[in-house]
């Protein structure tokens, strides 16, 4: 299978210098829309290799995170590698990282350094809480910054200590914030020949996501709390136990469809109750309609519950899981489960490209491979000659994986 970037962002070369989940996460972005993008790791590999469940001794999250990627290894402590990464970066168009604010610098390997080899240089940095700041200091691990954020405070249920979500959430929306950052800087340069500085902090990225609670504590003084499974304010908008012993989150909050959903549910009088005329009232009368809806539904099995409320237009979903995922036509039509060739298993299914172009799609390529895989691939074709790479390599300054090269010549 040919390994050529196409998309969107074909022509576009990245640096990607970031390590564990937001810089990475921000790389593949560009990496499936077609940009090259080539990742430094060093030689014990980046800390997502360790993260997650392993398939043959093969970590699968970084195959899935360092999908379309070009992978070198490179030691940034070494003076000879940091003059390597000085070499590379006037043929880059972007360079995302994510050390400590400061770190880079010490290297000469900050924007101001940077940029005086390539001033049309984007480059993003991500990191706990900005590069400047009286926290810009401090490591800034995402569920550290996400207990910073507010957003950790809502999240779980309002009898129990804050819960959080099974994913590296903060890391996942900053790394967003980061690309979209990145994209309006390269619009900017291409209309104006300017580079800049992207600065993405993982704190600012999940407080910006309890946008509606901000104004209400500066105009009413209250303080949002932990909500568990429904949301203050909407309502009929939770979850719901089935006669079956399942959930069905049931969202009738709009008052088009409350009109659809009560006679559904054989209630066709409640939209008259003045309790539950409207949403601003319905949200004054939480629990008595939520217990309502808990009655019905628990008198129903989920597969019932779907069945009568997709006849009525009203939206109502089971708690799927991976597996439910995976028997999901839907999710499968869609794209969404990608089966890509992987160098050391054959193929292995990965989350497809989001979101759809219907001109210029993402597209997976080829799943992440080993360290080194590309390193002297890359290096030869950026202007390194064959006995430079030798001498690198042997000085430590590199790394390159035999088969790992072989690899890539396959693909």
């Amino acid at each position: 299978m040919g390994d050529s970037p196409q998309g969107p962002l074909s022509g576009y070369r990245v640096l990607e210098m970031g390590s564990t989940i937001a810089g990475p996460f921000c790389g593949r972005l560009f990496a499936d829309f077609g940009a090259e993008v080539i990742k430094i790791e060093p030689r014990e590999g980046d800390g997502v290799r360790s993260a997650g469940k392993r398939f043959k001794g093969k970590s699968l999250y970084a195959a899935s995170i360092l999908r379309n990627k070009k992978l070198i290894s490179v030691d940034l402590r070494h003076a000879r590698g940091q003059a390597l990464v000085r070499r590379l970066v006037p043929q880059c168009d972007v360079v995302v990282e994510n050390f400590r604010p400061g770190g880079l610098e010490k290297w000469g390997l900050g924007y101001a350094d940077l940029s005086r080899l390539r001033p049309d240089l984007v480059m993003v940095r991500i990191s706990g809480f900005g590069q400047t700041g009286p926290y810009s200091a401090r490591p800034g691990y995402g569920i550290i910054c996400e207990a910073a954020s507010g957003l950790r405070h809502l999240t779980g249920d309002p009898d129990r200590p804050p819960a959080r979500v099974a994913v590296a959430l903060t890391d996942y929306i900053t790394g967003l914030y980061a690309a979209f950052g990145a994209m309006m800087a390269l619009l900017h340069r291409n209309r104006t020949g300017e580079g800049q500085y992207v600065d993405a902090a993982l704190a600012e990225g999940a407080f910006s996501f309890i946008e509606p609670h901000v104004p209400a504590y500066d105009k009413l003084g209250e303080i949002a709390n932990r909500a568990g499974s429904g949301i203050a304010g909407s309502v009929p908008n939770n979850l719901y136990s089935t006669a079956d012993g399942q959930f069905v989150h049931i969202q009738a909050a709009q008052n088009t469809v409350f009109r659809r959903f009560a006679p559904a549910i054989g209630r066709p009088e409640l939209p008259a109750d003045e309790r539950f005329a409207n949403a601003i009232a319905r949200g004054r009368h939480q629990q008595a309609l939520d217990g309502i809806v808990q009655d019905w539904a628990g008198r129903h099995t989920l597969e019932e519950i779907r069945r009568i409320l997709d006849a009525a237009d009203v939206p109502a979903m089971g708690i799927n899981n991976v597996a439910d995922i995976f028997r999901d036509p839907h999710f499968r039509e869609r794209g969404m489960l990608a089966e890509v060739p992987d160098d050391d298993l054959g193929t292995v299914t990965l989350t497809g490209p989001v979101p759809r172009l219907s001109r210029t799609p993402g597209r997976i390529r080829r799943s992440g491979g080993r360290v080194g895989r590309d390193t002297r691939s890359v290096l030869e074709q950026m202007g390194w000659t064959a006995n430079e790479v030798r001498d690198l390599e042997k000085a430590g300054v590199i790394y390159s994986d035999p088969q790992g090269e072989v690899c890539a010549e396959l693909s």
